[in-house]
């Protein structure tokens, strides 16, 4: 039965996130946003707390939470800023989850084991310049010769591609089936940032998400040995597939924590400011737009919760984890243009939080799967046309 309370672990790490964001975040992340820069001390300090690898079993180096843990961190992160939460999403979510699910034993002592300790930095390479949605567009090779695969190709609009230590990154292993696109020709492989003809550079011209790296990186021949592929030589697609499930749960949860930060500025926000004698929050139509954002708040959170139950007691969870991001990342784009709204002039002004909220929220209708691609999903789900099917690997339930 899914039991809508907190446990006190929980509290505790909800409380613990919260006031050090309080301490150390919210004093500096306008100017960090204004100079558009990452602070690597925020991975230091999260990986001291236990976050980066909250999840992640303690035989594997990580806290041993359940993933309504990871929800919570992604929730008050974003609740500070996207960039914080985007850490979670392809460090923990993305990847190291993965890594736990599909890695072999060797995999998990090697790699996964020093990410959740925070001692290695890791994300995901998937998307490439021509190709997001359309995984089946990608152009990266990885041409085995020998026990080894040599990787050509680039990876664009990627987290952390200038900081992290490891990447997940996806290529076609069978050039005719690249050439029939059938995904089964696709494999998912560890590429270390130290290996030969990996180079990596920053996006400098977004207008969102400032605080965060965000970039590209390519890859010359890149030798790879054999013992770095994840699952089998055609599991890549479902690999990939997987691992956006994952990310897609810390996104939904991140983007719940957007809301109640714009939200909480807009109740701030119109208490304070007077318009025609009374504080604006007299307004009829200003009640209206923080009504929605509560209404939005909540709902989301039930959707990110019900994943998260699900992925605790080791269910499939594909439909409600795209459900939950579609449904509070469109929210909270709605909320984040209304706390503008609500702010008025000063929603334009950098001396407020509702701009940043604005810019930050557009990113996650679009990436780990564009608003129009969960519609479709969910319709389909509804309609009969698409079922999840089992998979060789799940996501292992939570241990009490």
């Amino acid at each position: 039965m899914l039991d809508f309370d907190l446990t006190e672990e929980h509290r505790i790490l909800e409380q613990t996130v919260r006031e050090w964001g309080a301490r150390a975040v919210a004093p500096k992340i306008h100017d960090l946003d204004r100079e558009h820069r990452f602070d690597r001390n925020y991975l230091t300090q999260m990986a001291e707390m236990g976050l980066l690898g909250c999840s992640v079993p303690q035989e594997y180096g990580g806290a041993g939470m359940d993933y309504i843990s990871l929800g919570l961190v992604s929730e008050e992160l974003e609740y500070l800023d996207t960039s914080l939460r985007v850490i979670m999403s392809v460090h923990a979510g993305l990847n190291c989850l993965t890594l736990l699910t599909w890695g072999t034993e060797d995999q998990k002592k090697r790699y996964l084991v020093p990410q959740a300790q925070g001692k290695k930095i890791a994300t995901y390479g998937l998307t490439e310049p021509a190709a997001g949605s359309d995984v089946r567009g990608i152009q990266t090779t990885a041409i085995k010769r020998g026990d080894r695969y040599f990787m050509t190709g680039e990876k664009m609009w990627i987290s952390l591609a200038d900081v992290a230590d490891n990447f997940l990154v996806f290529a076609w292993t069978d050039v005719e089936k690249k050439k029939q696109k059938d995904p089964s020709g696709i494999g998912a492989f560890i590429i270390e940032r130290a290996f030969k003809g990996f180079s990596s550079g920053t996006l400098k011209e977004k207008w969102g998400i400032l605080a965060g790296n965000t970039g590209f990186f390519k890859m010359d021949e890149v030798e790879v040995p054999e013992s770095n592929l994840v699952g089998g030589p055609g599991e890549g697609f479902k690999i990939a597939m997987f691992a956006l499930d994952q990310g897609r749960y810390t996104v939904a949860a991140g983007a719940t924590g957007l809301i109640r930060a714009c939200r909480d500025a807009s109740v701030k926000y119109a208490k304070e400011r007077k318009t025609f004698g009374v504080e604006i929050a007299q307004h009829q139509l200003v009640k209206e737009m923080i009504a929605q954002m509560e209404s939005d708040y909540q709902a989301s959170r039930l959707l990110w919760m019900r994943a998260g139950f699900l992925k605790n007691s080791g269910r499939r969870n594909t439909r409600e984890t795209g459900l939950a991001k579609w449904f509070s990342t469109v929210a909270s784009e709605r909320a984040a243009g209304d706390c503008v709204q609500v702010h008025g002039a000063n929603g334009y002004s950098d001396e407020y939080p509702a701009g940043r909220f604005y810019r930050n929220c557009k990113g996650a209708v679009i990436y780990e799967g564009t608003r129009e691609i969960h519609k479709v999903m969910q319709a389909d789900y509804v309609l009969g046309y698409r079922q999840d099917k089992p998979t060789r690997c799940e996501l292992p339930a939570h241990k009490a």
